[in-house]
């Protein structure tokens, strides 16, 4: 039996962005329906929604208010609307009123480290749980040493990548990459290096994509 083809798919997400763990969801609805057809590769491309936030954090509505204008009782609808879509996707959302957006860089940093040890998709979805589910602080290094354990990886070797900050240039010069390459908004798929879907997709619409590139393989 041959081989099945591979589809290398990049993913440029950030923590702190719903929509992402909502379209890698979806995406995941369209890569199970594909399992006969073709093989996938993963690969999550960081993005800081908020660069600037300092290391306290900052209440969501009090952040949603200055950055979009929201009001109390539409950040009430927004945060609804968003567990209403995870309900919908296996995906509890748990918003409260003490809710944080929190700093990503040093969560980029372990995933990059957590990419070259083949864990980086079980790295991301555990942070992805930690911080919406279970409301946890991804900016915190126990928190993300804690994620990191779970998942397998050592946590010794984990806290020397964090307290060292080796891989931060690394991240940084990626980051730095999707920005000159006009991605402004997340989650953005780059499929093959050649198609790029921006939003939460449907999986309908992911699945046309992906079998156009086997079509073309």
């Amino acid at each position: 039996m041959s081989q099945l083809p591979l589809i290398r798919i990049d993913i440029i997400s950030d923590v702190m962005c719903p929509w992402c763990i909502i379209g890698y969801k979806k995406l995941e609805q369209a890569m199970s329906n594909m399992t006969e057809k073709v093989q996938f590769n993963i690969y999550w491309q960081p993005f800081e929604l908020n660069p600037e936030m300092p290391p306290e954090g900052q209440n969501l509505n009090h952040h949603l208010q200055e950055k979009y204008g929201f009001s109390k009782e539409q950040n009430i609808k927004n945060c609804q609307y968003i567990t209403e879509i995870g309900n919908t996707l296996d995906f509890e959302f748990c918003y409260h009123k003490d809710s944080r957006i929190v700093n990503t860089f040093l969560a980029h940093q372990l995933l990059y480290w957590a990419k070259i040890q083949n864990k980086q998709t079980e790295l991301k979805l555990t942070l992805f749980d930690g911080y919406f589910t279970r409301q946890q602080d991804p900016s915190d290094i126990d928190v993300l040493l804690e994620a990191a354990e779970q998942i397998g990886l050592n946590r010794e070797d984990a806290k020397k990548i964090l307290q060292s900050q080796c891989f931060a240039q690394n991240v940084r010069d990626e980051q730095n990459f999707w920005l000159q390459n006009e991605v402004r908004a997340v989650p953005a798929f780059i499929f093959n290096k050649q198609y790029l879907l921006s939003g939460a997709q449907e999986p309908e619409t992911l699945q046309d994509v992906i079998e156009t590139i086997i079509k073309e393989l």
